[in-house]
């Protein structure tokens, strides 16, 4: 029995390919710790959660940047920091650790990632990772959210 387990297991690692979505955060917070999934309030940010639901992912992670890779329900205190005024240096030095972050719950080359963030959270991370979707991509807010809405239904 443990070796057919076993080799499950085994065939699982080498062939299955995870769906992993990665969403950015957002500068509209609620203003006391709460989890990660719900500290965040702006209707983009609210829609995004609701449509990588909707593809039914094995995982779903935020892309903070304060805080890396996080775990829809870790909790976190309310911050105030954004890639879009960090310099090139330090949007690598974050998507380095987003990686690392990444690698330990994911495999890059295999796994599918889809991202739901702009182009300042994709650009370091993209280049890593082989399999990757961006449906949002050049895309105003508006029609993010237009797109975004039409989806959910």
């Amino acid at each position: 029995m443990s070796f057919s387990v076993d080799l499950i297991r085994l065939v699982k690692c080498l062939y299955y390919m995870a769906k992993i979505v990665l969403i950015s955060c957002v500068s509209k917070k609620l203003s006391y710790k709460a989890k990660a999934k719900d500290i965040y309030i702006s209707p983009l940010f609210k829609m995004n959660l609701e449509f990588a639901k909707s593809l039914n992912p094995d995982k779903i992670f935020i892309l903070s940047a304060k805080h890396g890779l996080i775990d829809l329900d870790k909790e976190i205190e309310p911050y105030d920091k954004t890639l879009n005024l960090m310099h090139s240096a330090e949007k690598k030095e974050w998507a380095n650790s987003v990686l690392q972050d990444l690698r330990k719950v994911a495999n890059l080359d295999k796994d599918e990632f889809i991202f739901l963030a702009g182009e300042n959270y994709r650009k370091y991370l993209v280049p890593n990772i082989k399999n990757y979707k961006i449906p949002l991509k050049g895309l105003s807010i508006g029609r993010q959210l237009q797109y975004l809405k039409e989806e959910i239904k």
